[in-house]
């Protein structure tokens, strides 16, 4: 049987923070995408406008993203295409690994990855690749 947390003790996912060297320019581009407004800046953050779940801030750090993200961010949309393009309107880019494994992978303007995909259930096989895409797609 699993131990129990102790009362207190369990935290909560309040907010997420993306470390970027311009936080005005990737919290405009993640209010535009999300449809949250920029709430406001705090000593280095800027924050968008709290939705329901974690609160999103932009952090600003002297050195450029290096490398790929060891978190991301998974958003479901039921037109995951309509998404891409609006994604490069608002100056992000689709990223190469787009065709790896059928995820749509996408970048923001600093290259910090993320993946549309269908809001409902889809497969996945045991090395990580879908079809949701529709099979074979690389465009």
């Amino acid at each position: 049987m699993a131990e129990r947390a102790a009362p207190g003790t369990v935290p909560v996912l309040k907010d997420v923070i993306v470390d970027c060297v311009d936080p005005e320019r990737l919290a405009a581009f993640w209010s535009r995408l999300l449809d949250r407004p920029v709430a406001g800046r705090t000593g280095p953050y800027v924050w968008l406008a709290r939705g329901g779940g974690p609160g999103l801030g932009f952090q600003r750090v002297a050195e450029p993203k290096a490398g790929k993200n060891r978190v991301h961010f998974d958003l479901a949309s039921a037109d995951p295409d309509a998404v891409r393009a609006r994604v490069e309107a608002l100056g992000g880019r689709r990223l190469d690994r787009y065709a790896d494994g059928g995820f749509l992978v996408l970048a923001d303007p600093e290259g910090n990855e993320f993946c549309v995909i269908p809001p409902g259930p889809f497969e996945v096989d045991d090395d990580g690749r879908t079809d949701y895409l529709g099979e074979g797609r690389t465009d």
